[in-house]
């Protein structure tokens, strides 16, 4: 292949000395590559990726005027999982090819995902400020992890790593997929509104599409049981936010905790989760593990080698 110019537009989150050494593999095969740190503005994005023939992106919302503007544009590596932060249409109709780093997070966000039930059922968050305002264990007892149905809502990669952990725990597992899913971690596969019937803990494991978007509203969280919770590690938009935050001031269901939102954090001021009680947030960190992240740098760069080779993995395009 021709030489390429390559431009990283943020950071990959991992020590500078790794990014150092893939750039001088490339470099040391005649392709230049320079590295910028996060910018969101569309005219600055543009003006770095000019006469680019690779972009190099994690999350950080890429312009569309980058695709519609840089004729020489071949190759998006994107360092994340999702890619609905990229102008995904448009590159097909300019033939742009589109890679993202599947799988580097799924151990991560299957982890948090335990630690939000483990959290929530034995009320960790109202222990520690408990326990800071002077008080004891009284009325705070909690309930075990073990023995509970839990519910996972799209048995992808991430879905299945969490269903086996949390049968690792001695839960019973329930999965909704659009598709069959045969894994020896999932006990029955059922439809979703029985699977909302029927968990203590439902965990969301989807994308976030035309027909994904909003499935839990209002109507869905009133089929859940009073004492059960939700967790959504996976698209905030999946979840009607006002809705949840609705439900748990009412006690519709007991608890719930995310990691993302209709908006990336930070979250505006008023959000209603943000003063939902029983309520666990976290600022989309799920992925954000040292070891993740090293893991992502690895697979982004593997992309980047594979397609210069004309054998292109991790495909969206």
């Amino acid at each position: 292949m021709s030489v390429m110019n390559i431009v990283l537009l943020e950071g990959l989150g991992v020590r500078q000395t790794l990014v150092d050494e893939y750039a001088a593999k490339l470099e040391a095969m005649g392709h230049t590559f320079t590295q910028y740190a996060k910018d969101p503005d569309a005219s600055v994005q543009l003006e770095r990726s000019r006469n680019a023939d690779v972009i190099m992106i994690a999350n950080m919302p890429l312009a569309a005027q980058v695709v519609e503007q840089v004729p020489t544009l071949k190759f998006i590596d994107v360092a994340f999982t999702g890619v609905d932060h990229i102008p995904v249409a448009e590159a097909k109709k300019r033939n742009i090819a589109i890679s993202n780093a599947s799988g580097y997070a799924d151990q991560g966000v299957a982890e948090l995902c335990i630690g939000f039930m483990i959290g929530l059922l034995r009320q960790i968050p109202q222990q520690q400020e408990h326990c800071r305002a002077h008080g004891t264990k009284e009325g705070l007892e909690g309930h075990l992890l073990q023995g509970k149905t839990v519910g996972i809502v799209g048995a992808g990669h991430i879905g299945r790593k969490t269903a086996a952990l949390c049968k690792a725990f001695g839960c019973r597992v329930l999965a909704y997929n659009r598709s069959k899913v045969s894994d020896p971690a999932i006990d029955e596969q059922v439809s979703l509104e029985e699977l909302l019937k029927q968990s203590d803990l439902v965990s969301l494991h989807l994308p976030l599409t035309d027909s994904t978007r909003g499935l839990i509203g209002a109507e869905q969280l009133r089929l859940m049981k009073p004492t059960a919770c939700l967790i959504n590690t996976a698209r905030g938009g999946v979840v009607d936010q006002q809705a949840l935050a609705q439900a748990l001031k009412d006690g519709v269901i007991a608890g719930a905790a995310l990691d993302v939102f209709d908006v990336e954090p930070p979250l505006p001021e008023g959000h209603p989760l943000l003063d939902a009680p029983n309520c666990i947030v976290t600022p989309h960190m799920a992925f954000a593990s040292a070891e993740s992240m090293e893991q992502r740098a690895h697979t982004v760069f593997g992309n980047l080698f594979a397609w210069l080779e004309g054998k292109q993995q991790n495909v969206i395009c």
